[in-house]
């Protein structure tokens, strides 16, 4: 792997974001170039973000395009400066409940973005183009574990519907254009760095302020909780194969109840906590369960790391950077 990246350019969009931040990272450390882009909104504490993109500008063949993909004449800038190999899109507005409060964020970003995005790497010749979808595209389904040719026509959420809006621009610009599109289906992503509106982080803040903390549909949700590293490996075997057109699920394909999630971090934490127990939120799907066998055929992409390996180091990054 550390032989293909070294002495390639990509661009990262969402550099300074959960995802794109640990890819980004992982590609400098193969011996790549990065073209890191962000905005640095205020959706969260944009702190996390400035800390993410210290540690990446650490590298010399690292540099930051700080401004908002919505903006046309700044995505027009990104592309103008060096040649790059492909297009690694995770810049997006995330979140499922946010989208409810906040529609035009989601357009602006995730469909207005997204479309200048790959439309101007179009514009500058680069053929290779992968992104971030969602596990969220799936909506209510009932049937188990979710594959990439189940019906995806029914989102709940602002954002699901966003995710597959891209899903499909992406299928035009490959019919139309020949690009190479691959969009990544991500189930549950969780681990160090991550964002501090995901259900982890805000467990794990009350758990250790002894706080009730709030457990939606009685923690019987169910989540395929993938972990950070898994996902950034199934990303760099995505660049590497830059396939014609392809939907892939990343998921660790082995859900598990909120309630245990809970109960692995009270375990690391060392501390109980006080439950709310509250009805399912607008937005919310009962279950995720990806079916992995289209990544082990493609890719020859598996999960290797567990729940409980997982939150452990989650729960040793959590105590480094909030209580140190």
């Amino acid at each position: 792997m550390e032989q293909y990246f070294s002495q390639k350019t990509y661009i990262v969009t969402g550099s300074a974001g959960f995802i794109g931040f640990h890819v980004a990272k992982k590609i400098l450390e193969l011996g790549g170039t990065v073209v890191g882009v962000d905005n640095f909104n205020e959706y969260y504490d944009p702190q996390l973000k400035e800390d993410r993109n210290a540690i990446l500008e650490k590298f010399p063949r690292y540099t930051l395009k700080r401004g908002d993909i919505a903006d046309l004449s700044f995505v027009k800038s990104i592309f103008s400066d060096s040649k790059i190999d492909a297009v690694c899109h995770l810049g997006a507005q995330a979140g499922v409940r946010y989208s409810i409060k906040n529609p035009y964020a989601y357009i602006d970003s995730n469909v207005t973005g997204f479309t200048h995005v790959i439309n101007e790497a179009k514009n500058a010749g680069i053929k290779n183009f992968i992104f971030a979808s969602s596990s969220s595209v799936y909506g209510d389904q009932e049937t188990s574990p979710f594959s990439e040719n189940a019906p995806t026509d029914s989102p709940i959420s602002l954002y699901a519907a966003t995710k597959k809006a891209n899903e499909l621009v992406a299928h035009t610009y490959h019919h139309l254009y020949g690009m190479n599109c691959t969009g990544l289906r991500f189930f549950t992503v969780y681990g160090p760095w991550s964002r501090p509106d995901m259900a982890m982080i805000l467990f794990a803040n009350s758990i250790y302020k002894g706080e009730k903390i709030k457990v939606f549909n009685e923690g019987k949700m169910k989540r395929d909780f993938t972990y950070i590293d898994d996902i950034v490996n199934g990303i760099l075997l995505s660049l590497e194969k830059c396939a014609p057109f392809e939907i892939i699920n990343l998921g660790n394909n082995k859900p598990v109840e909120l309630s245990y999630m809970i109960s692995l971090l009270e375990k690391e934490i060392g501390k109980q906590s006080e439950k709310e127990l509250l009805p399912i939120q607008p937005g919310d799907v009962l279950h995720t369960y990806a079916n992995i066998s289209k990544a082990k055929e493609l890719l020859g992409w598996e999960p290797v790391v567990g729940i409980e390996e997982g939150i452990k180091m989650f729960v040793d990054w959590y105590r480094s950077y909030y209580l140190t």
